[in-house]
């Protein structure tokens, strides 16, 4: 489980701190897929480089499976078991997608085994296992070569930063059938920041984000439809 107790996360400008997350309270149980949504600049991004170690907040304490992480940095949380995926992904010039698997899952699998991992992210592994992961690869295809390193590195705890930004439709209409697929048959849990009605419909829970405090959280179910209608509060933000 992780537990956000109170976090707050203030930025200098000048002379006056700027409050991008004020007291946010946030229990994500195991297994679960919960997206988180708001409008831009309500502190979405912020979170989940929060949760992943990037940032520290200013007070408040983040805990994982009952250890405070608040300290920790981002190597030490990658080893307890987070994985974080940027909204754009980074390139590494001369290095092959094979050996950045490879690297991902932490021991000597074989080229086979990085194959299956493009597989499940619906990459053709024979096109990709040996092509170098730099600008001659698209936007929607450095997402899925970074989820396939997530799923390699069998992590209980995934955060995915706006994984729809720059991506095509027909890119984007594969990620949403990878993050269904992961989540119905990895043992772990998902968080994904986003404002697309489709991801937001294929979570379990909904946590709804703006000013940088926390609205409104609960099962898909109850939020999403007031998310669409603009009801109870909430509004639907969708780039």
């Amino acid at each position: 489980m992780l537990e956000l107790k109170n976090v707050s996360f203030e930025v200098s400008e000048g002379t006056n701190d700027k409050g991008i997350l004020k007291n946010v309270n946030l229990n994500i149980d195991d297994k679960k897929f919960l997206a988180i949504t708001g409008p831009n600049g309500g502190g979405k991004s912020t979170l989940a480089k929060l949760i992943a170690g990037i940032y520290k907040p200013t007070s408040g304490r983040i805990l994982f499976d009952g250890t405070d992480i608040t300290d920790m940095s981002i190597t030490e949380r990658a080893k307890m078991g987070i994985s974080f995926a940027f909204q754009q992904p980074v390139r590494f010039k001369g290095i092959k997608v094979k050996d950045l698997i490879k690297l991902a899952a932490g021991d000597a699998i074989s080229v086979k085994g990085a194959c299956e991992y493009l597989s499940e992210v619906g990459l053709c592994a024979r096109d990709y296992i040996n092509r170098d992961v730099d600008g001659s690869l698209s936007g929607g295809e450095l997402k899925r070569i970074e989820i396939a390193t997530i799923i390699a590195r069998g992590t209980k705890l995934s955060v995915f930063d706006e994984p729809e930004a720059g991506i095509d439709l027909w890119s984007f209409k594969n990620l949403i059938q990878v993050f269904e697929k992961m989540h119905k048959e990895h043992e772990a849990s998902i968080i994904i920041i986003s404002h697309q009605e489709r991801i937001l419909n294929i979570a379990d829970e909904i946590v709804v984000l703006a000013n940088g405090e926390l609205k409104a959280q609960g099962k898909k179910d109850e939020i999403l439809p007031e998310l669409l209608n603009g009801t109870g509060g909430c509004k639907f933000y969708q780039d």
